[in-house]
C-alpha cells in the first residue's frame, strides 16, 4: 500500500503539540473525513473548539472513540492503560488503536490487556518535538524528515501496520518499525538520557550559590542554553517516560557514568590526547547526525539573528 490512507473517522485523545500536529496534518493531507478529540480538561477543549482545527470536540474518551476507524492517544504514556480499558468496550470493530509515547514497552504491557481481539493494536513514537506544550502549540510540518517509530507487538495484522505506516508517511515522517524493548534501548541512549541530563545541568546551575539566577540567565552561552532547552519540555510526561523505562535509562546511565569518569580521569591527569580522541569522535557523530537531515548545519544550528546595528 503506497497510496496515502483515508479514514473515514479518527480519535486523538489528548490535544497537545502532537495530537494538534496530528490533526493539523490530517486535515492538511486529506486523511479523514472526520477528525474528533478529547481532552482531559474542559479548558482545553474549549480552546480546540475556538481554533476550528478538528470537525468534532467531546467531553469523554468514550464518546470520541464510538466509530472511529483510527485511535491515537495523545497523552501522557502513565495515563494509557487507564484510559485504554476505558475506551476499549467502545471500540469499533477493525479499528486501528495507536499511541504517540516514547516508551513502548510499558505501553505494550498497560494497554494490549484491555483491548479488545477485534482490534488492530499498533504503538507508535513520532520521534519529533519541541519544548512547547498545549492545544496552540501544534503545526502541520513538525512530522517531515523525523522519524516514527512502530512497534507492533506479535501476531498484528500486517495490513493494519502497513496502514498506519502509510498514515505517518504521509504526514511527512520516515517510518521505522521495532520491537517495544529495542525502541527503548535505543530511545535511552538518543531521547531520555540527554533530557535527564539537561535537566540535572539546570538544575545544578540553580542550586549553585556562587551563581546568582540573573548571571545564569545573563551569561547562558550555546551550551546551557540549548540544555535549558530541552529541560523546558513537559514535566508530567517526563516524569511517566523515566518511570515507564527505567531499566533502559538505568543502563544507559551507567555507561555513561563510566564515560564520564573516564573523562574526569583525563582532565585529572592533563590527558590532553585521551580528551582530543574524545572530542574528535563526538564531533563525527555530530555530523553524521546532520548528514542523515536530523539537524540543519547552518551557523548557529540555523537561529535567526538581528541584522548589527550601525554606531
Amino acid at each position: 500500500m503506497n497510496a496515502a490512507p483515508h479514514f473515514r473517522r479518527i480519535a486523538l485523545i489528548g490535544f497537545g503539540l502532537i495530537g494538534g500536529s496530528i490533526a493539523r496534518a490530517a486535515k492538511l493531507q486529506g486523511l479523514a473525513s472526520e477528525i474528533v478529540t478529547t481532552a482531559r480538561s474542559e479548558k482545553t477543549r474549549a480552546r480546540v473548539a475556538e481554533l476550528g482545527i478538528v470537525d468534532l470536540v467531546v467531553a469523554t474518551n468514550a464518546e470520541a472513540v464510538e466509530d472511529a476507524d483510527l485511535v491515537i492517544l495523545c497523552i501522557p504514556v502513565g495515563a494509557c492503560g487507564a484510559v485504554a480499558e476505558e475506551i476499549a468496550p467502545h471500540l469499533k470493530a477493525g479499528a486501528i488503536v495507536s499511541d504517540v509515547g516514547s516508551v513502548k514497552g510499558s505501553i505494550v504491557r498497560d494497554m494490549a490487556p484491555h483491548l479488545p481481539d477485534n482490534v488492530h493494536f499498533v504503538p507508535a513514537h513520532p520521534v519529533a518535538g519541541t519544548e512547547h506544550s498545549g492545544p496552540d502549540s501544534g503545526f502541520a510540518e513538525l512530522f517531515i524528515n523525523r522519524w516514527c517509530i512502530l512497534t507492533p507487538p506479535e501476531g498484528v495484522d500486517a495490513e493494519a501496520v502497513e496502514r498506519l505506516r502509510a498514515f505517518w508517511a504521509a504526514l511527512g515522517a520516515k517510518v521505522e518499525v521495532m520491537t517495544p524493548d529495542h525502541h527503548d534501548l535505543v530511545l535511552a541512549i538518543t531521547s531520555h538520557l540527554p533530557h535527564l541530563i539537561a535537566y540535572t545541568i539546570v538544575g545544578t546551575a540553580d542550586e549553585l550559590g556562587q551563581v546568582t539566577s540573573s548571571e545564569v540567565i545573563k551569561f547562558s552561552a550555546g551550551g546551557f542554553r540549548d540544555f535549558t532547552r530541552i529541560a523546558a519540555s513537559d514535566p508530567t510526561m517526563w516524569r511517566d517516560v523515566f518511570l515507564a523505562n527505567k531499566d533502559a535509562v538505568l543502563e544507559m546511565l551507567g555507561t555513561f557514568n563510566e564515560d564520564l569518569s573516564k573523562l574526569t580521569r583525563a582532565i585529572r591527569r592533563g590527558d590532553g590526547e585521551a580528551l582530543f580522541d574524545h572530542f574528535t569522535r563526538t564531533r563525527a557523530i555530530r555530523r553524521g547526525i546532520v548528514e542523515t537531515g536530523q539537524d540543519s548545519a547552518a551557523p548557529d544550528f540555523g537561529r535567526p539573528h538581528p541584522p548589527l546595528a550601525k554606531q
